[in-house]
C-alpha cells in the first residue's frame, strides 16, 4: 500500500478527498526534510543538540564560545573579561560559518562578566548578543543589552522526577511581571509564593506562561523575541524560574512555554536580524522576511540551519527549564504565505493553494514530533485562527501533530453577542452551534477570554458586560441592575463555554472573578505607568466586593468539571427552546441546563435526559455564595420518569440568568 492510501486524515475528514495531493505533498515533504536532517542520528532528539555546542560552555581547561555566522569574514569576543578591547579575542573560523574562540583557565570569565560578539562584514564592524546567549541583560544607564555569563552547570535541585502530566488541561494563562498588585514588574519569585498557590486553590492543573523569552520591549508582552534561549532577566535568574516550575510540578500543576517561533523582533543590537551582517542569515531573503503587520522578521523554514536553532530551541526548554510544552504563538501566521491576513477562511479551497507554506508546515511537523521525543506527556497547543484541517491530527496520520488547538472563535462570539445582540435576542441554536461544532477528532481549548481580549483598546467581558458601574457597584449588598446581570452572565458564559467549547479550558489570569479594565503596559503616551499593568488581587481578597462571589464560582467549576472528568465526554443535545432562551445538554452522567432568559423564571420546567433515576444538584449558578439570589433549592434531588410521550426527564424551578448542573446518582 502507498504512503497516500495509509493517511488515516482522509478517512477522518471526508471533505479532504479533493486536497489528497496537497496532504500527501506535505507529508512527503516532511520525511524527506526529516531524513535529511536526521543523516547519521536516529532520532530529532540526536539532532537538536544545538544549545550544546553553540554559545558559551566550561570546559576542562577553561571555556569555549562557538558562533554561527556564515557570512562573517571575521570575529572576536569582547567584554569585561578583555575591557571590551574588540580585537584582542579573535575567533577561528571552521568549516559550514562557525566560529570558534577556547579561553584558558576557570576564570578566563567569570560569572555576572558581560559579553558581546563582534562581527566583521565587509567593511562593517558589528556588535552582536551571541544567538545563544542563556542570559542577557540591560544596562539600566544606557539602556543597552548584552549577554552575561552564567554557571553553565546549574546547581539547582530538582525535586519534580515523578510529576508527569495527564488528564484534561485546565489552563491558566498567565504573566510573571505583571502578575503583582504594585506598580513594578513582579518577579518569578513573588509569583511562585503569591501566585501559584491562588491557581492551585482555584483547581487550575496548567499553567501557561507568556513573555518568558527574552525580549527588548516589555509591551510587546513577550511577542518580539531578541533572544531566544534566554528567560527575560526582567522577572530574576534562571534559578528563579526553575524554583517556580518544580514549585508548580509539586502541586500537580504542568508549565507550559509561550513559545514565539512564528517571527522575531527586527532589532538588530538585540537579536538575530543581520546578526552577520545579512538580513537572510534566519530569515527570508527580501520582503518575504518581513511580516507586513507586525514589523517583524521572519524565520526561513527551509534552511536547514534555522531549523537546528529552532529545534534545539524546543529542546533546551524542555531539558533545561523542565517546561511540560508549549503553546505556539502566531501559528496562522506561519501557515500561509499571506499569513492569513485579511481572510474569512470560509472554504477548503483557502487551506490547500499556492499560498500554503509547505516548509513551515514541517517545521511544525518536525517541532511536535522532537516535544513528544522528548517527553511523550508533553502538550502542544496551536493557536490557529484559520482552523487548518488536521492541525491536531497525528503525523502518522497525515496530520500536524499538535495536541489542541485554541477555540479562537469563541471569544469573538461572545464579544459579537453582547456588543450587537440584546439578551432577549440571544439565538440559542446559533450558540449551540458556535461552541460545538470543530474539526473532527481534533481537540481544542475552550476559552471566553484570554490576554487578547483584555488588552488596552478593548474590553475584559466583565469590564463589557458592567463597564464605569463595577468603579460603584461591585459592593456586597448594593442593588445595582447592571452588575447583577454582569455577574449572573458572567457565571454563565463562563461554564458553557468551559463545558462545550473544548477538551480543555483556558482563563486568563484574573478574568476569573472579573478583573476590573484593561492591560495597558508602560509605554510613551501612558507615561510609562504601570497603573493597568498589575492585578488587583486585593479586589478578590476584600469579602465586602464581589469580585471574591466570581472567584469561588469558578473554583466550584473548574471542581465540577474536572472531578466528574466531564470534557472527556460527547454533549448531547437534549433541548433548545429560542422562545425561552433555555438550552439543555448532556455529558456523561451530568445534566446542564441554561436559561439565558432575561426576565422569565420557569416553575416545573421539564429537564430532558437519557435515562431515568435520582438526579442532584451538583452546581447551581445562583447560589448566593455565587452571587446569586439563592432561588433554586441546590439541596434537592429529582427523579426522571418517563412520560406518556415516550419523554425521560424531570420537572425542577429554573430561574432566570441561571445555569444547574445536575448529576445523575443512580
Amino acid at each position: 500500500m502507498s504512503l497516500k492510501n495509509k493517511l488515516r486524515i482522509l478517512e477522518i475528514d471526508p471533505y479532504l478527498k479533493p486536497y489528497e495531493k496537497d496532504i500527501f505533498l506535505r507529508v512527503e515533504s516532511y520525511a524527506s526534510k526529516k531524513k535529511e536532517l536526521l543523516k547519521e542520528h536516529k532520532k530529532l532528539s540526536d539532532f537538536a543538540n544545538g544549545h550544546k555546542f553553540f554559545g558559551f560552555h566550561r570546559t576542562n581547561i577553561g571555556w569555549v564560545y562557538r558562533e554561527w555566522a556564515p557570512n562573517a569574514d571575521s570575529m572576536y569576543l569582547t567584554g569585561d573579561f578583555n575591557n571590551w578591547d574588540i580585537s584582542s579575542h579573535p575567533m577561528q573560523k571552521l568549516p559550514n560559518g562557525i566560529f570558534e574562540i577556547a579561553l584558558k583557565g576557570r576564570d578566563a570569565l567569570k560569572v555576572g562578566q558581560k559579553v558581546q560578539a563582534v562581527i566583521i562584514s565587509g567593511d562593517k564592524i558589528l556588535r552582536r548578543i551571541p544567538s545563544y546567549a542563556t542570559r542577557v541583560v540591560q544596562d539600566n544607564k544606557t539602556y543597552l543589552w548584552c549577554a552575561e555569563i552564567e554557571e553553565p552547570s546549574s546547581d539547582f535541585n530538582w525535586t519534580d522526577k515523578r510529576f508527569k502530566f495527564h488528564g484534561t488541561p485546565f489552563i491558566y494563562e498567565c504573566h510573571i511581571g505583571m502578575s503583582g498588585e504594585e506598580g513594578k514588574v513582579s518577579s518569578y519569585k513573588e509569583f511562585k509564593d503569591n501566585v501559584l498557590p491562588r491557581i492551585k486553590e482555584l483547581g487550575y492543573n496548567v499553567i501557561q506562561i507568556m513573555a518568558i523569552m527574552e525580549h527588548p520591549y516589555y509591551g510587546s508582552f513577550g511577542y518580539q523575541v531578541s533572544n531566544f534561549f534566554a528567560p527575560s532577566s526582567r522577572f530574576g535568574n534562571k534559578n528563579d524560574l526553575k524554583a517556580l516550575i518544580n514549585t508548580a510540578h509539586s502541586m500537580g500543576i504542568a508549565v507550559l512555554l509561550d513559545v514565539v517561533h512564528s517571527h522575531a523582533v527586527n532589532n538588530t543590537n538585540e537579536g538575530l536580524n543581520e546578526f552577520d551582517g545579512t538580513t537572510y542569515q534566519y530569515f527570508h531573503k527580501g520582503d518575504r522576511g518581513d511580516h507586513p503587520a507586525w514589523g517583524t522578521k521572519l524565520f526561513n523554514y527551509g534552511k536547514n540551519e534555522v531549523l537546528h536553532f529552532l529545534l534545539s530551541n524546543l529542546k533546551y526548554w524542555m531539558e533545561e527549564f523542565h517546561f511540560d510544552g508549549f503553546r505556539f504563538d502566531g501559528v496562522t501566521s506561519m501557515l500561509y504565505l499571506d499569513h492569513g491576513l485579511g481572510r474569512a477562511f470560509t472554504n477548503y479551497d483557502m487551506y490547500f493553494s499556492m499560498n500554503t507554506d509547505i516548509e513551515a508546515i514541517n517545521y511544525l511537523m518536525l517541532a511536535n514530533e522532537l516535544i513528544h521525543e522528548v517527553n511523550k506527556n508533553a502538550l502542544t497547543i496551536a493557536e490557529d485562527m484559520s482552523g487548518m484541517p488536521g492541525m491536531c491530527i497525528p503525523i502518522k496520520d497525515g496530520g500536524i501533530g499538535f495536541d489542541y488547538r485554541l477555540s479562537m472563535g469563541v471569544p469573538d462570539l461572545w464579544i459579537k453577542m453582547l456588543k450587537e445582540v440584546a439578551d432577549e435576542n440571544w439565538d440559542m441554536g446559533k450558540l449551540w452551534f458556535e461552541l460545538t461544532s470543530r474539526r473532527p477528532l481534533e481537540k481544542n481549548i475552550g476559552y471566553v477570554e484570554s490576554h487578547d481580549q483584555a488588552l488596552v483598546g478593548d474590553k475584559t467581558i466583565m469590564f463589557r458586560l458592567c463597564d464605569a458601574e463595577m468603579y460603584s457597584g461591585m459592593q456586597k449588598f448594593c442593588d445595582n441592575n447592571v452588575i447583577d446581570r454582569g455577574i449572573a452572565l458572567h457565571k454563565m458564559i463562563r461554564l458553557i463555554t468551559a463545558s462545550l467549547a473544548g477538551e480543555g479550558y483556558l482563563n486568563f489570569m484574573g478574568n476569573e472573578f472579573g478583573h476590573p479594565e484593561w492591560i495597558d503596559f508602560p509605554r510613551e503616551g501612558n507615561g510609562w505607568s504601570y497603573h493597568y499593568c498589575r492585578r488587583q488581587w486585593s479586589l478578590v481578597d476584600n469579602k465586602n466586593l464581589r469580585y471574591r462571589e466570581l472567584n469561588d464560582f469558578d473554583k466550584a467549576m473548574i471542581s465540577v468539571l474536572k472531578d466528574n472528568d466531564i470534557l472527556s465526554k460527547q454533549a448531547v443535545n437534549k433541548w433548545l427552546h429560542q422562545e425561552d432562551k433555555i438550552v439543555v445538554y448532556e455529558m456523561g452522567d451530568t445534566v446542564f441546563a441554561f436559561n439565558f432568559n432575561p426576565t422569565r423564571s420557569f416553575d416545573g420546567y421539564f429537564i430532558p435526559v437519557s435515562k431515568e433515576g435520582k438526579y442532584k444538584v451538583i452546581l447551581c449558578s445562583d447560589d448566593g455564595v455565587f452571587g446569586g439570589h439563592s432561588r433554586a433549592d441546590s439541596n434537592a434531588e429529582y427523579s426522571a420518569f418517563t412520560t406518556p410521550a415516550n419523554w425521560v426527564g424531570f420537572n425542577c424551578y429554573l430561574p432566570s440568568r441561571t445555569a444547574i448542573v445536575f448529576k445523575n446518582i443512580k
